[in-house]
């Protein structure tokens, strides 16, 4: 049953991903999305910081803020206290395209889950938090 699990876990996790690049209607790819949407709702925040929520590399966080920022969606600027630090901040094309896009890339993505019930999606949300916290004990990123 082990096996199963794994192997189900990981055909889902490669057809939702697949899922989620087909909802690419609005020129932001998702990871660039949720980059914007992380700093629209936290405010500003260092890289290391955003990438640690969205359980992103610093190689993929770097290369994300480098696309962003050519498209003047991102700034960086120096942390006031940490002379190392930089923080990321939305400039206002970015607030405007995160607050443009998000809602409705959400409510694509998620069709998805349409054919499950309420009760099943709780269930669902349920046991992927308890297997990521399993992933956390246990050592591994997630």
């Amino acid at each position: 049953m082990r096996r199963q699990a794994v192997e189900e876990t990981a055909r889902f996790a490669t057809a939702f991903l697949r899922w989620v690049d087909s909802t690419d209607t609005d020129g932001l790819p998702y990871p660039r999305l949720r980059v914007l949407e992380q700093l629209g709702c936290e405010g500003s925040a260092t890289m290391r910081m955003v990438a640690g929520e969205l359980g992103l590399s610093a190689r993929n966080m770097t290369a994300l803020v480098d696309s962003l920022e050519a498209d003047g969606l991102v700034r960086r600027r120096p942390h006031p206290a940490d002379r190392r630090a930089v923080l990321l901040e939305l400039t206002e094309q970015g607030r405007k395209a995160s607050a443009v896009c998000f809602e409705s890339r959400v409510g694509a993505i998620g069709e998805v889950f349409d054919d499950l019930t309420v009760a099943e999606r709780r269930k669902l949300v349920e046991l992927l938090a308890k297997l990521r916290d399993g992933m956390r004990r246990r050592g591994a990123r997630s």
